[in-house]
């Protein structure tokens, strides 16, 4: 069963892991292995700041910004 708390992270721990996604080139999914969190928190952040940067409508994302999140253009 889940547990009924829930972990927050600061604003900064949000930016720090979006960075670490764009600067490594690595996957969504690897970067939050390697901090310990879940990749669908990280995915969302990412896709938050992709949409907050102006990178495509909001809920569109760039072909890049796709393969990050470890998914592909259907």
């Amino acid at each position: 069963m889940g547990s009924k708390y829930t972990k927050r992270y600061t604003e900064e721990f949000k930016r720090d892991a979006i960075a670490l996604v764009d600067s490594s080139g690595k996957t969504v999914t690897a970067v939050a292995r390697e901090l310990g969190i879940s990749s669908e928190s990280l995915r969302g952040w990412y896709r938050k700041a992709m949409a907050d940067r102006g990178g495509g409508q909001s809920g569109e994302l760039t072909s890049l910004a796709l393969s990050r999140v470890g998914l592909s253009e259907s």
